[in-house]
């Protein structure tokens, strides 16, 4: 067959609403995807430590695998608008449950972690790196439809490919921009790793329910769509509800004792637990101050320069 209905060109009314919501969706992408990035990079120097080689090894996976799935998009030829709903439902299930699912393999099975972290990654990186050709070459083929009428030349200038280019970038940097600033100050602060790849699940599904909507009259098996728009949808929402939930039971598992304080700060997860052996502070999963080693680190050190200045009246503390 030469094509298929979806992928015949709109009229120029509805064309031009369907390339302002994609360019919308491609903000939204753009956002979701450098969370799911983020979210993966700290997770690991939480549970693995070495902040610095977490971050490197996981941005560079992530890239690479959308540098695959942009080449992989080539092979993508007809039903587009289906290609592109399916991967965001994709992409919002596995990018918004991988939070709450490497947590909970920390705790269950601790040497399959890292294999997990890259394969899902991978996963994530790769779909993700099929979206924006994927848009494109939708947003192309409406204004391929809009070039059809009295303002044919304006229409084909807008669709041309530089303008094209230029829009679809534009709102990928700006959604990168966006999330990059909230994540570290608002995002995880307030909402946590879980709830944080929840929240953006849902908007990667978000996304898919609105191309759904838009393009209801070109979609094949419309039924089956909305269906997997809703349960994935579902699930999501579960999982920003049960995000304290699988937290306190994946620390409680993890450190296998009773858990005084808990707090996800902006640099760190900082976790007080005590048994009948004393107090213990844990900061992004490493034992950092056990009570028996407080001479250690205190008393060798405080009591001297006190003695030294006889009765201070100010002190400063340094990394305290």
């Amino acid at each position: 067959m030469a094509g298929t209905v979806e992928d015949a060109p709109a009229d120029a009314p509805s064309a031009r609403r369907a390339e302002v919501a994609l360019l919308v969706s491609v903000f939204v992408v753009a956002a979701c995807g450098l969370v799911y990035e983020l979210a993966a990079g700290t997770l690991a120097s939480y549970l693995l430590g070495d902040s610095i080689l977490q971050f490197s090894t996981v941005i560079g996976t992530y890239l690479f695998a959308m540098g695959l799935g942009s080449y992989l998009s080539r092979f993508f030829e007809r039903q587009l608008v289906a290609h592109f709903l399916r991967i965001e439902l994709l992409v919002g299930l596995v990018g918004g449950l991988m939070p709450a699912a490497l947590f909970a393999l920390q705790s269950l099975a601790a040497p399959s972690f890292r294999f997990a972290l890259y394969a899902l990654v991978l996963l994530v990186g790769l779909l993700v790196g099929l979206e924006i050709p994927l848009v494109m070459r939708i947003l192309k083929r409406l204004g391929k439809g809009q070039g059809k009428g009295p303002s044919a030349g304006q229409d084909d200038d807008r669709g041309s490919l530089k303008n094209l280019v230029s829009q679809v970038l534009t709102f990928d940097y700006l959604g990168a921009l966006a999330v990059s600033i909230a994540f570290p100050l608002l995002l995880v602060p307030q909402l946590g790793l879980i709830r944080t790849g929840a929240f953006f699940g849902l908007l990667n599904a978000g996304v898919a329910v609105w191309a759904l909507w838009l393009f209801r009259a070109e979609l094949r098996r419309l039924p089956a769509h909305a269906l997997a728009c809703a349960l994935t949808v579902a699930a999501l929402v579960g999982a920003f509800a049960a995000a304290d939930v699988v937290t306190n039971w994946a620390e409680d598992r993890f450190y296998a004792d009773h858990e005084l304080y808990s707090e996800t700060r902006a640099y760190q997860r900082v976790v007080v637990t005590a048994r009948k052996q004393g107090v213990r502070l844990f900061l992004n999963g490493n034992l950092h101050f056990h009570w028996r080693d407080e001479y250690r680190s205190h008393e060798a050190l405080v009591p001297p320069a006190m003695a030294a200045q006889g009765a201070p009246k100010n002190v400063l503390v340094l990394g305290g």
